[in-house]
Formats: structure tokens, C-alpha cells, sequence
């Protein structure tokens, strides 16, 4: 059940975003609906923050029918290795990133109030534009809560070159980075 409540984020998230661009485009002549982009961008932020959560817990308690798990997760790993490996697939890396992303658009809502409006409303939405992107591709292509039918009983493990402690918080460090 957590699992298909994180698919249902993530596609919530797409749908946001795509409302946050369009809400904030139209936002920098009306201010109304600036602060609607302004909302949706938090709302995807939050709908990303449980789908990223549901995916760690799919990872933590070894749940194989979701295949992203099945194909990088063991159940003899040590649980940094499990955690890790919600980022250590293209798929849960693409979660990660359209986190960072949309984490910095509703940053840029909260903290911008210094902005001018115009190009405030603007900035989120071109955020806006961006996640929705990278979350279209996610949501039709690159789906890390995609069930299997015939579940195996074990999971194939995370790639050997990603199971260092250093590479394990590499990659959230790294997105933040390329992201910000």
C-alpha cells in the first residue's frame, strides 16, 4: 500500500508541476495566481518528499515486488546498503533528482521574497517547466514503483562498485549540487 501511495505522489507531482508553470507564468501580471505557483511548487515538493520516503521503505523492508527493489536490493545487505540503493538505480536516481529540483523551486517561493514578483513568478515557473520534464520522463518511462506479477524471492543486490559508505552519500551530495 505504501508503495502504490508513492506512485500516486510521484504522479501528483508531474501534475503539479505542471501547474506551477502554468500558474506562475501566468503569475507575473496577475499576483494571484503567482502565489497558486507558488503553492503547487510546494505541493510537488511535499508529493516528491513521500514518494522518495515510500521508496526508502520499500528498499528498508525489502519489498521485491516493486522491481526497482528486486533489482538493486538484497536482504543480507547492512541497511546503509538498502538505503542506498533507493539512489543507486537510474530510477530511484531520477526520484532524487526531481526532489532536488523541486525542493529548490519551493525554496525559491519561501525565500524569494526580495524578488522582484515578475521574476519570481517566472523562476518558478521555469522550474516548474523543468521538473515536469524530468517527472514526465520518470512517471512514463523510468517508473522506480513499477510492481511485478511474480515477485522473486530475493533481489538481485545493489551494483558492487556502489557498495562504499563514501559512495552511498555521494550521489544526494552531488544532486544537490548539479540541481542548485
Amino acid at each position: 500500500m505504501i508503495v502504490e501511495l508513492g506512485a500516486f505522489a510521484l504522479i501528483l507531482a508531474f501534475v503539479l508541476s505542471l501547474a506551477q508553470t502554468a500558474l506562475s507564468a501566468a503569475g507575473a501580471r496577475r499576483p494571484l495566481l503567482a502565489g497558486a505557483g507558488e503553492g503547487a511548487a510546494t505541493g510537488a515538493f511535499i508529493a516528491l518528499i513521500v514518494t522518495f520516503g515510500a521508496l526508502i521503505h520499500a528498499f528498508v523492508t525489502s519489498d521485491f515486488s516493486v522491481a526497482n527493489v528486486a533489482n538493486n536490493s538484497h536482504t543480507a545487505k547492512p541497511l546503509l546498503y538498502r538505503v542506498a540503493g533507493a539512489w543507486g538505480s537510474h530510477e530511484g536516481s531520477m526520484v532524487l533528482w526531481c526532489l532536488a529540483l523541486t525542493g529548490f523551486g519551493a525554496a525559491i517561493g519561501w525565500f524569494g521574497r526580495d524578488l522582484p514578483r515578475d521574476l519570481k513568478a517566472r523562476t518558478i515557473a521555469v522550474q516548474g517547466a523543468l521538473g515536469a520534464a524530468f517527472l514526465a520522463y520518470t512517471v512514463f518511462a523510468s517508473n522506480p514503483m513499477t510492481r511485478l506479477i511474480d515477485p522473486p524471492v530475493e533481489g538481485a543486490s545493489l551494483n558492487p562498485l556502489l557498495q562504499d559508505p563514501a559512495l552511498a552519500f555521494h550521489p544526494p551530495l552531488l544532486y544537490l549540487g548539479y540541481v542548485g
